[in-house]
C-alpha cells in the first residue's frame, strides 16, 4: 500500500471510480489497476493470455503484475507443463480483502491527517 495517497488527486475528483480510487490509494498507475480489474474477471491467467486481453506488450503486463503483487493485490502460481518446463499463473486478491486493504490505508491516512489537524495551534 501507498504510504500516503495521492489524496489531492482523489479529492479533486467529484465521483471516482473504483479503479481511480484503486490507483490513488495504493499509489499505482491506471493500466496497472486495469490490469488488477481484468485479473479479477480470468483468474489463473498467464502472462501471455493477459496482454492479449489487454492488448498490451507481455514486457508491460509482467511490470504490471509486478507491481500488484509487491502492494498484495495478485499472487501467482507455477503449473508445471506436461512436455517439461513451467508457466506462471496469476490470480487477482479477492475483492473483498481488496476493499479492505482500501479501507485500511485511507483509515490510516485519515488518522494521521487528524493527528496533524490536532497538533496544529499555539504552542504545538
Amino acid at each position: 500500500m501507498a504510504d500516503s495517497p495521492d489524496m489531492a488527486n482523489l479529492l479533486e475528483t467529484d465521483d471516482p471510480g473504483f479503479q481511480h480510487v484503486l490507483s490513488c490509494v495504493f499509489g499505482i498507475q491506471d493500466h496497472e489497476s486495469r490490469t488488477y480489474l481484468v485479473l479479477l474477471d480470468n483468474p489463473g491467467s498467464t502472462v501471455a493470455e493477459l496482454a492479449d486481453v489487454l492488448d498490451r506488450d507481455r514486457s508491460n503486463v509482467n511490470r504490471s503484475l509486478t507491481t500488484l503483487m509487491e502492494k498484495g493485490l495478485a499472487g501467482r502460481q507455477r503449473r508445471l507443463l506436461d512436455p517439461g518446463g513451467y508457466v506462471y499463473q496469476y490470480t487477482a486478491t479477492p475483492l473483498p480483502e481488496a476493499k479492505e486493504m482500501l479501507h485500511s490505508a485511507l483509515d490510516a491516512w485519515a488518522e494521521t491527517v487528524h493527528e496533524r489537524i490536532d497538533e496544529f495551534g499555539p504552542g504545538a
